[in-house]
């Protein structure tokens, strides 16, 4: 009785399981498929069962074994030793002597920037260290709207773009920048440095190959080395080095049969050393090889060709040829930012992907309107950049052909003229680039001590920047000096002849202390 109860039970058990099965879709055909495998063949059907069951178990299992340990247990005494012999590395290296002494000889401004300021200590100097090469921030038009600007929209947007930061002076900002250019579209970011360094991670990835001139910026460098491309280098503006690379580049990619995406990257006007790189030929070998340029003009917007729009506009190319164009804002313009032109797709991309746009809060309403401003100022009055260029003229005859110790690399209509050492002068006196970094500072001193204050190019952060590893370039240490259209010619004539005289001054310094 107990056996028949029993088998009762399963069959009731059985046909509940069948009934609650066939309700599931596509049951019957696994059902019978079960059925007439166990006819035909039950042994199949019994391995297929083991396999099943493993595969759970295996699904189920850790990954490794959770009851032998892997590690070596310490004892107490051995815990508290290593804790003691444990020191932290400093999240800051501690300054050397060189930069303490620049830290302490730091001049210190009180109140607005202009051609002239006013020094903590009192002193009024003549200032050829600031970027302010059109005096925008002394212009009584931009001022009244700036401050009307600021009551209207407060002092920020306290959020990111495309969120709830954007708002109708960025957009205007944007087509203002786009409609200047010439190009189809425009992004606007928050901060200058990280523009460049943002937009070249948000079109090149892994297994992409750009190809870098060895002179690129420390800025374009982060954003070479966040992109985690394949990195090439081509000697400082030569284009028959690049048409090499290229070349191999192409010829790598043919024999693979592997087709990654190829970028070009420079810059309009150099900061290292001030010079212009050959756009057409550029343009050309883009054309040519199949790559695409990624133009940084943070520091020839505003400045080269009849209305500032930059190397574009200096040596006559189509903006539309360039991929993508990135300048700054904060710079000639007066405001703050920067931002990327170029085509629809490759803006609307940015708002996307782009991390110093997407995770950061939108550029302050006054600034966005002071850069449409600033642009519509260069765009209807060119006359402005003329002075400023007339200027420079007149400061270069006061240093270049006239000094024995420096020399100019920067382009003619390169409103910051850098001065390094002469190459014999080098050669013969055995500098060092921290020689050079003295000299230069002790001339800088030397210049404030006379009542002119200029400043230096630092070349540190380049000793740990990405770059080549058979390259031989080296950021060279220099003076620089920015020249403004709100001084004078007789202003930049007395400061002209002051600057070199220190310069005459401390080299001579050097070589009698050496001597003696």
């Amino acid at each position: 009785m107990e056996i028949e109860a029993l088998h009762n039970q399963l069959s009731r058990v059985l046909q509940q399981t069948t009934s609650a099965l066939q309700k599931v879709p596509g049951s019957a055909v696994l059902v019978r498929y079960i059925r007439s495998s166990y006819q035909n063949d039950p042994v199949r059907s019994a391995i297929e069962l083991v396999l099943i069951l493993f595969f759970i178990r295996y699904l189920l299992s850790p990954s490794y074994s959770t009851h032998k340990q892997n590690f070596v247990k310490l004892r107490e005494d051995e815990i508290d030793e290593l804790i003691d012999d444990w020191a932290p590395e400093p999240l800051v290296a501690e300054q050397t002597v060189f930069e303490e002494a620049e830290s302490d000889k730091l001049p210190v401004i009180v109140g607005s920037t202009g051609p002239k300021v006013k020094l903590l200590n009192g002193r009024t100097v003549t200032n050829l260290a600031s970027y302010n090469f059109y005096n925008f921030n002394a212009n009584e038009q931009i001022k009244e709207k700036a401050i009307q600007t600021l009551r209207t929209y407060g002092v920020g947007p306290c959020g990111p773009p495309q969120f709830y930061g954007t708002q109708d002076v960025h957009v205007k900002a944007e087509a203002d920048i786009a409609n200047y250019l010439g190009t189809e579209g425009c992004i606007v970011y928050a901060q200058s440095f990280s523009t460049v360094s943002s937009v070249i991670p948000a079109f090149c990835k892994r297994g992409d190959v750009i190809i870098a001139d060895e002179a690129v910026n420390y800025s374009i460098r982060k954003g070479l080395q966040a992109s985690r491309s394949n990195i090439k280098w081509f000697k400082h503006g030569q284009m028959n080095d690049l048409e090499r690379v290229m070349k191999a580049v192409a010829l790598e990619q043919a024999k693979g049969k592997r087709l990654t995406r190829r970028f070009i990257v420079t810059e309009g006007l150099f900061e290292t050393s001030g010079d212009v790189t050959d756009l057409p030929s550029l343009v050309e070998l883009k054309e040519r090889y199949k790559f695409r340029i990624i133009l940084d003009e943070t520091w020839s917007f505003g400045v080269l060709g009849r209305t500032g729009r930059g190397l574009t506009e200096f040596q006559n190319v189509d903006p539309q040829q360039v991929d993508m164009i990135v300048g700054s804002l904060s710079g000639p313009l007066c405001a703050g930012g920067g931002f990327c032109a170029g085509a629809k797709d490759v803006v609307e991309h940015q708002r996307i992907t782009s991390s110093a746009y997407t995770y950061s809060a939108a550029l302050p309403a006054m600034l966005a309107m002071t850069a449409s401003e600033t642009v519509n100022l260069l765009q209807s009055n060119p006359d402005i950049l003329s002075q400023c260029r007339e200027n420079i003229k007149v400061m270069k005859l006061q240093l270049d052909p006239r000094s024995d110790w420096v020399v100019c690399t920067s382009a003619l209509e390169n409103p910051i003229m850098l001065l390094v050492l002469k190459p014999e002068v080098i050669k013969a006196k055995r500098l060092s680039i921290e020689d050079q970094e003295r000299i230069f500072l002790e001339c800088a001193d030397e210049c404030l001590t006379n009542g002119v204050l200029v400043a230096r190019l630092k070349t540190r952060p380049y000793a740990h920047a990405i770059k080549a590893r058979d390259s031989c370039w080296i950021a060279q240490p220099a003076l620089k000096i920015c020249i403004t259209s709100a001084l004078s010619k007789k202003d930049i004539e007395k400061s002209g002849a002051t600057i070199r005289h220190a310069i005459t001054k401390i080299m001579t310094r050097k070589i009698s202390g050496k001597t003696g």
